[in-house]
């Protein structure tokens, strides 16, 4: 195989005769040769870049049609100026691509140096005037570039040097956004209006806007969806988008702008890594498009000033949080100095963090002295060994502890001190447990109350005991001997009236006495002790009434029993409630009405009611009817009762999980009802 010819020299020659204007034709025609080895060799050099990457072929097409009209002319004595002839798309397309002017060049020296390999390869021979113009057209794209890089450079360094400028005499992101618009409108002529929007969730909300109509559309507090409009579409897809008529543009969601008439806009997302800041825009009602420059100049300002926005954001996040510390330990502080029981905060090793003024006369201590210091450096030795296992066992487990109990000897004092603690883990919001709160009251004033108290109750017990047995006992000889001068046939009239008095009086006694006993045991013991045993309420009721009505002879008591009256009850209680009922009903009724009494079957309950013709119970009675010592205020009631009847009979029926109501109404009459369920037997004992 031989070696390739070298090749030839290119030899100047004129146009042949019919052979005019051959460079113009010769580019015309291999106009695509051309270019595949243009793009070929700017690959060769760049392999990281698409073939088909469109920035890099946009505008070569255009130049080299360019040329090829400026070839026709080039015999002429009058041919246009070379400024005329190219444009500046192709190298401010590549400065937005981030070429530097060398790189430029570059590419221009590379495309002459394909159209001259193109024309050696095809046999084509130009003239000295047509290599002439093909030099002077690169050389002027070269310059060209270099000039261009400068300015644009220089005036996106001075717009970006105002951009910060801006950022650190901002206080906060809104001023920093009106100072920025501000940079941009001066920086760019042709930009009669501008606005950022900012994400908020799924939406952006315009944050400032300057030029045409920004007044009015801060005014509404304007918001529009991601997705929605010209905004949400550039924030959705996060890609420019460029519009030649936006007032006419269906997808426009702002009023304000189509009112405008605004033509020229171009938006662009502001994006910081993968997250979405947010959206800008910039628009001019004079120009259809902006120029590669202006849009190139926004970008980049937008850029830095993207960088800015989530510090400041970041910066006003850091604030606010500063802020909500300061008032949250605001409060605390007034809780800890107001607070009247001991307050602490400690970490997981039981150091003293925070302490209330409170907590620390407690301890004995000043404030300061507890800070920083364990529980065992600052309490007694015999307090810290039973507070110490409780707060590393709440640290450890994150358990809190409620009404620990403890006492303590201070130092030269032989009282003790009582103490109440509650104790709580502090944790973080991820849930770790962190430290301990404590809050601590004395209780040694209630604990000497308390005792105060027992003591009192003792003597009330042993009260009781003297009413309750030395006292029976004389009125038990005061019954029986009425009872025996009662069958005396000596007696007078008069006599057996008077012994009457004697044994209705000492039963009078008799229930007052056990009332009392009831009120102390109910009071004493939280509620009546019942014994339970199948009994049949009918037969407590009859007995029951036929001893109140041998009593009061002079008053009519009429009973009325039907269906099931069996149930597990005390005998004794039932028929007391019985007797208090009816003595009451006796008591307030009218003398020439009867007292009812009835048992009703309500199914697994039983119904007891006691009814008695007179005056109603006002509603304010009886609201305090069952509490104990509450006596008629007027009449031979307010002198024959303690006024503890009503409430044995209520303690009663709790005791057997049942109620008592009252009804009272001028037509109707006072009816006291007593709901008994019937109850099972008591564990161990045969149900009968």
């Amino acid at each position: 195989m031989r070696d390739q010819d070298p090749p030839q020299p290119l030899r100047p020659s004129g146009p042949e005769p019919g052979e005019s204007h051959r460079l113009a034709d010769f580019l015309r025609k291999h106009r695509e040769d051309i270019l595949s080895d243009w793009e070929h060799a700017l690959h060769a050099r760049h392999p990281e870049q698409r073939p088909d990457d469109s920035p890099l072929r946009d505008h070569i097409p255009e130049l080299l049609d360019r040329l090829a009209d400026a070839a026709e002319h080039v015999h002429d004595a009058q041919r246009p100026p070379m400024s005329q002839l190219l444009g500046d798309e192709h190298d401010l397309e590549r400065l937005v691509l981030g070429c530097e002017p060398g790189e430029v060049a570059f590419e221009y020296g590379l495309l002459r140096t394909c159209i001259l390999r193109t024309l050696e390869r095809k046999g084509h021979w130009p003239d000295f005037a047509e290599l002439e113009l093909l030099d002077e057209a690169i050389d002027h794209g070269i310059t060209r570039a270099v000039n261009n890089y400068a300015r644009v450079r220089e005036r996106m360094l001075q717009a970006l040097e105002r951009v910060s400028h801006a950022a650190l005499e901002s206080e906060d992101v809104d001023s920093f956004l009106r100072k920025l618009l501000k940079v941009l409108m001066e920086a760019a002529v042709a930009v009669d209006a501008s606005s950022i929007l900012l994400r908020e969730g799924d939406r952006l909300r315009v944050r400032a806007a300057e030029g045409l109509g920004a007044q009015e559309g801060l005014a509404i507090d304007y918001t529009i969806a991601i997705g929605e409009g010209i905004s949400g579409k550039v924030a959705a897809e996060r890609r420019p988008f460029s519009s030649r008529s936006v007032s006419s543009d269906p997808r426009l969601a702002y009023d304000v702008i189509r009112r405008l008439g605004v033509r020229a806009s171009y938006s662009i997302p502001l994006l910081h890594g993968e997250d979405l800041v947010g959206v800008a825009h910039m628009s001019s009602r004079t120009l259809f498009d902006f120029s590669e420059a202006d849009k190139l100049l926004f970008r980049t300002m937008m850029t830095r000033a993207t960088g800015f926005i989530v510090q400041a954001e970041l910066a006003e996040r850091e604030r606010a949080a500063r802020d909500e510390v300061r008032r949250a330990l605001a409060q605390l502080n007034t809780l800890l100095e107001a607070a009247p029981v001991g307050i602490s905060l400690m970490d997981r090793e039981l150091r003293f963090l925070r302490i209330n003024e409170t907590l620390a006369e407690l301890h004995g201590r000043p404030v300061d002295f507890h800070l920083g210091k364990t529980v065992r450096e600052v309490l007694p030795s015999r307090v810290a060994d039973i507070c110490e296992p409780i707060f590393r066992r709440v640290v450890d487990t994150g358990q809190p502890v409620s009404n620990h109990e403890f006492s303590s000897w201070p130092r030269g004092n032989t009282s003790a001190r009582h103490w109440l603690g509650n104790y709580y883990p502090v944790r973080t919001e991820s849930g770790e447990v962190v430290g301990l709160g404590c809050v601590v009251v004395d209780i040694t004033k209630q604990k000497e109350v308390e005792t105060e108290l027992r003591r009192s109750g003792e003597m009330r017990e042993q009260l009781i005991a003297v009413v309750g047995h030395d006292l029976r006992n004389p009125l038990n000889a005061i019954t029986a001997s009425a009872f025996l001068l009662r069958r005396t046939e000596e007696l007078s009239e008069g006599g057996v009236r008077a012994v009457e008095r004697i044994r209705n009086s000492a039963a009078r006694m008799a229930r007052m006495l056990t009332d009392i006993l009831d009120f102390a045991r109910s009071s004493i013991g939280g509620g009546l002790p019942v014994h339970r045993e199948r009994v049949n309420l009918h037969d407590i009721c009859r007995s029951t009434v036929e001893e109140l009505q041998v009593a009061n002879t002079d008053r009519r008591l009429e009973l009325d029993v039907e269906g099931d009256g069996w149930g597990y009850w005390d005998p004794d209680r039932l028929a007391q409630v019985v007797g208090n009922l009816v003595s009451n009903a006796l008591q307030h009724g009218r003398p020439d009405t009867p007292v009812r009494v009835k048992v009703r079957d309500a199914g697994p309950e039983v119904l007891l009611s006691v009814h008695n013709e007179g005056e109603p119970i006002g509603p304010e009675i009886q609201a305090v009817l069952f509490q104990p010592f509450r006596r008629g205020t007027t009449g031979k009631a307010a002198t024959r009762s303690v006024g503890l009847g009503l409430y044995i009979v209520q303690q009663v029926a709790h005791a057997h999980r049942g109620e008592v109501k009252v009804h009272s109404t001028q037509e109707h009459g006072t009816t006291f009802t007593v709901r008994l369920p019937r109850g099972l037997p008591e564990p161990g004992k045969d149900p009968g």
